[in-house]
């Protein structure tokens, strides 16, 4: 299995940013190699929303959908995903978001293997790399969104 952990300081608000994160709809436009991406449904779980996602991931020669639920806790600042269906045998990732003097804490927790043993060692040699370029591609929204003030 592989995992990464990544925490980031930012200065938006933890709402901005979990607001950004929930918005599966919109990776597309800014994600490397988020080729598409489709909510299914949403329902209203009490303190919870699960979405039901399908994100098409494309990186050279692999190209794959594959399926997520979406836990959005709005009043935790939270989002877990889990894995549905896809390339992937195990998939999991938490995004907490906590609010500070300066802006929020971001903190970005992953672990996944791949089912074909092969793209699990090919994505042993790109991962870590891969998960920072898409955490700076977040980054990188909340700026175009949000522009560079707490609010």
């Amino acid at each position: 299995m592989t995992t990464h952990h990544e925490t980031r300081q930012l200065p938006y608000s933890g709402q901005q940013v979990y607001d950004l994160v929930a918005d599966v709809t919109g990776y597309a436009q800014f994600l490397p190699w988020v080729a598409g991406a489709r909510v299914r449904s949403v329902t209203d779980r009490g303190d919870h929303q699960e979405m039901l996602a399908d994100l098409i991931v494309s990186f050279k020669l692999f190209r794959e959908k594959f399926g997520s639920r979406v836990l959005l806790y709005p009043d935790q600042l939270r989002i877990d995903t889990s894995y549905i269906d896809g390339p992937f045998s195990h998939m999991e990732s938490r995004w907490q978001f906590r609010d500070t003097d300066s802006g929020c804490e971001v903190s970005f927790d992953v672990d996944f293997a791949f089912r074909n043993k092969l793209l699990q060692s090919a994505a042993g040699l790109f991962f870590h790399e891969a998960m920072r370029q898409i955490v700076q591609a977040f980054e990188r929204r909340a700026a175009d969104l949000y522009g560079t003030a707490k609010t």
